[in-house]
């Protein structure tokens, strides 16, 4: 009963946030307008510069789950971009631009994913996290250096791509297989399907060690691993580019910590690595190819457990 409630709750938001994103198209902006100005933000952030940025007169500022105001938060911390790690791809249907890749402060790496939303020419929204060293759930070796998988740049053939709706379905069915893990699938995987988290490559690396860390994405779900996930919730589709098979989206993995130990569909004895309530923040991009989830990017960061969004128009 629990579990149907939150899936009617969720189909709900995902219907109601697509229905207002598509209409509130913003056409005017096309993909080159977009890119280049968040080129503008980012220089201007870097510059510490907010009057370097086409702001609206309205803009509405978050960073890590919280509302700031323009200035704070990164904006008074960095002190560069990696450009060699920039991944940029744009919605002009929606007026939406998305991004990520490597900021430093005071010289030290963090992870960023970005959206902004344009509205005749000006920002009216900024949406960030930022993950810094320690603050993800993978392994800090390697912290800071990021590779994105060069499927993500790369344009689909107008034959074969998805429409918008089948995109979004697609994301939204990952994060369904996510929730409550029993190894059922609710979407597409493609077979070499893999999977980087804050710059940790957390399925489908074929040099991992651990040997689940090799499994692609569809293999590590059917052995229903993830199994103390238990709420993804306020899901929504932010950033659509359907010529490059991308959707980002925005989402809360919620831990209630209350499962201890359980069995893999394999058969074998896992313990939860979950011991409290706990809750990851994230916005994640998927790129799809020939109608399954190919690769997948994520920035995740914690956030106190179940805490709302400030982007969300429904009650929790």
């Amino acid at each position: 009963m629990w579990r149907g409630a939150v899936f009617a709750c969720m189909w709900a938001v995902v219907a109601a946030g697509g229905a207002a994103r598509t209409a509130g198209a913003a056409s005017s902006c096309d993909r080159a307008c977009l890119t280049g100005i968040l080129d503008q933000y980012l220089a201007g952030l870097v510059a510490h510069d907010p009057s370097r940025v086409p702001f609206a007169t309205k803009v509405k500022f978050t960073e890590n789950n919280v509302q700031l105001q323009i200035g704070d938060g990164l904006w008074g911390t960095v002190s560069g971009i990696r450009h060699d790690s920039d991944l940029k791809f744009a919605d002009p249907a929606a007026g939406e631009v998305g991004y990520y890749g490597v900021v430093e402060e005071h010289g030290e790496p963090a992870y960023i994913a970005l959206r902004l939303k344009v509205h005749g020419g000006k920002i009216t929204e900024i949406e960030s996290i930022v993950c810094r060293k320690g603050n993800g759930p993978g392994p800090t070796d390697h912290f800071g250096e990021l590779q994105h998988d060069p499927a993500f740049f790369q344009t689909e053939p107008a034959s074969s791509r998805s429409s918008r709706a089948r995109l979004i379905a697609l994301a939204n069915g990952y994060f369904s297989t996510l929730q409550l893990n029993d190894g059922t699938l609710h979407t597409r995987f493609d077979p070499t399907c893999s999977r980087l988290e804050d710059g940790w490559r957390s399925a489908g690396d074929p040099q991992a060690k651990s040997a689940f860390t090799r499994l692609s994405c569809g293999g590590q779900f059917k052995l229903g691993y993830y199994r103390w996930d238990d709420r993804v919730r306020d899901r929504r589709f932010l950033v659509i580019d359907e010529e490059r098979g991308l959707v980002m989206a925005r989402m809360f993995i919620d831990h209630r910590g209350v499962l201890t130990d359980y069995t893999l569909t394999n058969g074998e004895r896992r313990v939860s690595p979950i011991k409290a309530p706990h809750t990851w923040c994230a916005l994640e991009l998927f790129k799809i190819r020939n109608g399954a989830i190919y690769r997948i990017e994520a920035v995740f960061v914690p956030v106190p457990y179940y805490m709302p969004s400030p982007w969300s128009r429904h009650a929790q």
